[in-house]
């Protein structure tokens, strides 16, 4: 590929103006977070300083191959996303302008007065863009430190083509517990229903997820607040008419027992959230309804069950594997 330029612009209406959602389909590292739908809603509802935006894309031979979105805060550049609502940050690319890409980005970047320092996070441990722009920052004379990120554990499940051979390929512990589960929720309270939100109930749905959120204990039940609710709600309207924003619902004697969001994107569904009602905690709905979310995402054909950031021993009872999540720090 020729030689990659580089194009800054701290404009907002970049988001819809240089869409560059085809390169996150195209990139491997690619995810619903580097859409520039989810990140033009982050910046309406989190952005730290109203000035603070700035927007990199790459061009070669006539066109867009390369974007990535920034954050200033202070004097520190970030990726756009934070690290309360976006598990994956960084850029996206046509996979063969990734390397050229990396490179010509930090040389641009410092012809930029206003950073001292880039606090890059959310870079899974075998994404290529963690290298390439460790990489590409020595090369130009930047100090760079490699830490794990906060959280910094993010596990998924490779999936199979059925339920039953994911099932099978469990250890005989952990299938036996899935199975245990949900026979005891059914012999406990009758046959329950699996329940996704569509254009109609999202909103009533939404209401529910909001309020179990609330009613949780310790960190969680203070997470909703109004400004993150807000931001959920928006997420639903965004992307529940496609299919991508997946509100389910466990419904166990008549009640709304448990709730997860999730993102089905890219053959990959994303396990986001999640809250139960307490008053059914011996019965384990939330668990239950993970295992359905898991085999409703083999049904839509999805070949990855990703279960995000957080090092939480209920995820291995799925069977995840562990994949790490790195930061980089580089100074000028």
């Amino acid at each position: 590929m020729s030689s990659i330029g580089i194009v800054f612009s701290e404009d907002p209406r970049e988001f819809q103006r240089r869409d560059w959602t085809d390169l996150v389909a195209a990139d491997p590292a690619g995810t619903i977070f580097h859409t520039p739908g989810f990140l033009k809603l982050y910046w309406e509802e989190f952005g730290v300083e109203t000035d603070g935006l700035v927007l990199a894309f790459g061009e070669a031979e006539g066109r867009q191959v390369a974007a990535c979105a920034f954050e200033l805060v202070g004097p520190t550049l970030r990726f756009l996303g934070g690290t309360e609502v976006v598990d994956y940050l960084g850029p996206v690319a046509d996979p063969q302008a990734a390397p050229g890409f990396a490179e010509e980005l930090w040389a641009e970047l410092l012809k930029r007065d206003g950073w001292d320092d880039a606090d890059l996070r959310g870079l899974p441990a075998d994404s290529a863009w963690l290298g390439s722009l460790k990489k590409a920052a020595g090369g130009h004379g930047l100090t760079v430190e490699e830490t794990a990120d906060q959280n910094g554990v993010a596990p998924f499940l490779e999936l199979p083509d059925s339920w039953d051979g994911y099932l099978e390929a469990l250890p005989a512990k952990l299938r036996h517990e899935i199975r245990r589960k949900a026979k005891k929720l059914e012999a406990e309270t009758g046959p329950f229903a699996v329940e996704t939100a569509d254009q109609e109930t999202l909103t009533p749905f939404l209401d529910r997820f909001v309020e179990l959120h609330r009613m949780s204990e310790g960190p969680k039940g203070v997470f909703m607040v109004p400004g993150m609710e807000i931001f959920f709600r928006r997420l639903g309207e965004a992307f529940c008419a496609d299919g991508i924003f997946r509100l389910t619902f466990i419904r166990v004697a008549g009640e709304l027992a448990a709730g997860t969001i999730g993102f089905r994107y890219g053959g990959t569904y994303s396990l986001y959230n999640s809250a139960f009602d307490r008053r059914w905690q011996q019965l384990s709905p939330g668990m239950v309804l993970v295992a359905e979310d898991i085999r409703a995402a083999i049904e839509d054909g999805c070949g990855r069950f990703d279960l995000l950031k957080g090092d939480y021993s209920y995820k291995y009872r799925f069977g995840a594997e562990r994949r790490g999540i790195r930061r980089l720090i580089v100074r000028r």
